[in-house]
């Protein structure tokens, strides 16, 4: 999964607006626990991926999430001994000992798995959608030599992918038993390491250790820019509001207690709101 260009709203604002966005649903993710708000930020979050064009990348993380979503949701069910409602009885298991799982737990684990799952679809939509090069520059604000580390050690991650599958394959074709991934790996990561060596070196002699960041340049904020800002602020708004004012909470322990009224419906309907809004802004996406 890589970031590429493309015409949508979200594209086209800047790196800043778009890691605001992101972060903003991935803090309602962490804040809200009721499942009408919660499932209100996943649904969110997948119209955003269709919208902004990625939606196929956010399948991908989907196939990948949704495993880990329901694991989180077993082992909670299963090492879980609160609730009152016992749906099956396993009896004594290795480890575990005498073993009930509960409707609690189970409902409690699905709201953790969930979670899980709308984090990660977060950050396949921040990784497919936000310029990484546009986010290496605001670093450029705080240490022109932060940025230009980060730069050189998200290239050395591809060359590692690279390094590795060309050792498998050239060790597939020596006769014997093949190596250990361990063994691939070592061998693998010191390449990389030489190569860094070799690269910081050439930047040395150059003078990239005693460049100077370079002087800012301020470009008014686009449409995008704003929308998005103000979505991001507004996913924010509703999510920390309803904490505060406990609109969507979910109590789990002892008995299960998930109340579905109009406030929790409100809170639902601004988070969809202030996602989705900003992708309204379609005028001058020519950035």
């Amino acid at each position: 999964m890589t970031y590429r260009r493309r015409t949508s709203p979200l594209h086209a604002a800047r790196a800043a607006a778009g890691c605001a966005y992101c972060a903003a649903l991935a803090l309602a993710a962490l804040l809200l626990s009721g499942p009408l708000a919660l499932g209100a930020v996943a649904v969110a979050v997948a119209a955003a991926g269709a919208a902004a064009g990625v939606g196929s990348d956010l399948g991908r993380a989907a196939r990948l999430a949704i495993p880990l979503g329901l694991a989180i949701m077993v082992v909670n069910a299963l090492v879980t001994r609160a609730g009152l409602t016992v749906i099956w009885r396993l009896g004594q298991l290795p480890i575990l000992g005498q073993t009930d799982v509960t409707l609690e737990a189970s409902v409690y684990g699905a709201v953790l798995g969930l979670r899980a799952v709308v984090l990660v679809l977060v950050g396949a939509l921040y990784t497919a959608a936000v310029d990484p090069d546009e986010v290496l520059r605001l670093f450029q604000r705080v240490s022109f030599r932060s940025a230009l580390t980060a730069s050189l050690a998200t290239r050395m991650v591809p060359i590692l992918l690279r390094d590795s599958r060309r050792l498998a394959e050239a060790q597939r074709c020596r006769p014997g038993r093949p190596p250990s991934r361990l063994a691939l790996m070592r061998a693998a990561t010191s390449g990389v390491l030489d190569r860094a060596l070799d690269v910081a070196a050439a930047l040395e002699v150059r003078g990239y250790g005693r460049a100077r960041a370079p002087a800012r340049r301020r470009t008014p904020w686009s449409r995008q820019d704003l929308a998005f800002a103000a979505g991001a602020a507004g996913i924010a708004a509703a999510a920390v509001g309803a904490r505060v004012a406990a609109l969507a909470p979910l109590r789990a322990y002892p008995s299960l207690r998930a109340p579905v009224g109009l406030g929790e419906a409100l809170v639902a309907g601004a988070l969809l709101l202030a996602a989705l809004a900003p992708f309204a802004a379609r005028r001058g996406m020519e950035r």
